[in-house]
């Protein structure tokens, strides 16, 4: 899925997905990125992974809509993780206490 301003790119893989995001995550795009994501929350029996590598900028609702797919993935007692953060981005998480909620672990949520 192609916006403007972001990039979604989604590659399914033996017991995961990966989620490859780019360009700018803000209120602008949210809904389409909700529309994006919500239906592979669903799928509790794969990891679910985004990768940032590309990502340059992200606000609070971005923040706000990692948060809930930390709190949909916990419910459904399903692996969640956020891999290849940039410096700047990964500044932003530790200064809001997410970063702890966003890292690869082999037990659970």
């Amino acid at each position: 899925m192609t916006m403007d301003k972001l990039t979604i790119r989604t590659e399914h893989m033996d017991g995961q997905v990966i989620v490859y995001v780019s360009g700018e995550f803000d209120l602008e795009v949210a809904g389409q990125v909700r529309s994006a994501v919500e239906p592979l929350i669903e799928l509790a029996d794969r990891r679910l992974t985004l990768n940032l590598q590309d990502l340059k900028y992200i606000d609070s609702t971005g923040i706000g809509i990692l948060i809930s797919i930390v709190k949909a993935r916990h419910a459904r007692r399903a692996p969640f993780d956020v891999e290849h953060v940039p410096a700047h981005i990964k500044k932003l998480f530790d200064m809001t206490g997410i970063t702890q909620f966003l890292t690869k672990s082999e037990s659970s949520i």
